[in-house]
């Protein structure tokens, strides 16, 4: 028997979503996946595993509120922001029917997460620099739910233009929800939109706890939301998607003494980040290395100098972003440590 001709026709031609850990690599230096580059140490309080966890665990959704300024009505917390992206879709797009929409070069799962469900697509690449193409939405709103934005972009590391955001919200007032994912606002927190939740009832918010609180491993993130939007997302939830222990660490790492370290790290991290670019910068390879508010940097190398996969054969593992987008050269890289950092400029210097 051919299970495949069982399995629903738009996943047989579905490419699953190529996370840093699906690619693989051998090596030593991973700046692949946006980690902070530092485990952190938590110890478990929490030994009632006998018993399953709140579904949504009101110290977990307390602390985040207050973290974030909101109130708690506002916060619903999920298995990172990955499984929010697509719990959005579940509560408010007809498959078949509604469409999300997005602006490449950006995160890959908006699109997995649609094409998983059933749910249509459609596309308007940002402009030359990056920023939204407002006009370009506006010509291809029909039948759209949901619009996906990530800024600090992922894979650019660029702020998307506030005033555009704020264009965009009104030019889908009562047609659509303008979902905003805040991945990285932890690397520039002064750019946060959560302010204009009052404001803005169709405005959504992801965060997560796996960037600048270095709990990638933990697999935890927030929706924040007016409360409509909210009750709808929780009649679609799974039953409990915490475990307590992540309940337990993301208790602890949102706790004061979290906080101020979580922070002292971003401090670290873009210093680093900014010694590293500079150093890049140097470099006669390197074509153009492109501000960024993230954990990582967007680097347009000479593109034949080939030098995603050289450095892969050396174990310095890289993310290529060629196909993302649209060039060849363009290559993400993440912050490492000093170490990590000076091992990928040593293997820039020796490519001739």
């Amino acid at each position: 028997m051919d299970i495949n001709q069982l399995v629903r026709k738009n996943v047989q031609k579905l490419t699953p979503y190529q996370s840093a850990r699906r690619i693989g690599g051998n090596g030593d230096v991973w700046l692949n996946a946006n980690e902070y580059p530092v485990a952190p140490n938590y110890q478990l309080t929490e030994q009632t595993l006998n018993r399953y966890p709140e579904a949504q665990p009101q110290q977990v959704i307390d602390s985040y509120a207050q973290y974030a300024g909101v109130n708690p009505e506002q916060v619903i917390v999920s298995r990172g922001a990955d499984e929010a992206i697509e719990l959005l879709m579940r509560a408010f797009c007809e498959p078949d029917t509604d469409t999300v929409l997005y602006c490449p070069p950006t995160y890959g799962m908006y699109q997995v997460s649609a094409e998983t469900l059933g749910i249509k697509t459609k596309t308007v690449p940002t402009k030359s620099d990056w920023q939204l193409d407002l006009e370009g939405i506006k010509q291809n709103l029909d039948n759209v739910k949901l619009i996906y934005v990530c800024s600090p972009n992922n894979p650019t590391g660029n702020l998307i233009n506030p005033e555009d955001i704020k264009a965009l919200l009104n030019l889908v007032k009562d047609r659509a929800l303008v979902i905003i994912d805040e991945a990285y606002i932890e690397f520039s927190p002064n750019s946060t939109v959560v302010s204009w939740l009052n404001d803005y009832p169709h405005l959504v918010i992801l965060r997560t706890l796996s960037k600048a609180f270095a709990l990638a491993g933990l697999r935890c993130g927030f929706t924040l939301a007016n409360k409509p939007i909210i009750d709808a997302l929780q009649k679609v939830i799974a039953p409990y998607p915490l475990a307590t222990p992540v309940a337990d660490i993301a208790t602890q790492a949102l706790s004061k003494e979290g906080i101020e370290t979580m922070r002292l790290h971003v401090t670290n991290l873009n210093n680093q980040k900014e010694k590293f670019a500079k150093q890049l910068s140097a470099l006669p390879i390197v074509e153009k290395v492109y501000p960024s508010e993230s954990n990582y940097l967007c680097v347009k190398f000479q593109s034949n100098k080939e030098v995603f996969s050289k450095l892969w054969h050396e174990g310095i593992i890289l993310r290529d972003q060629s196909k993302s987008i649209g060039q060849n050269g363009f290559v993400r890289i993440s912050i490492g440590t000093e170490d990590e950092c000076d091992a990928v400029i040593t293997a820039l210097k020796a490519i001739k």
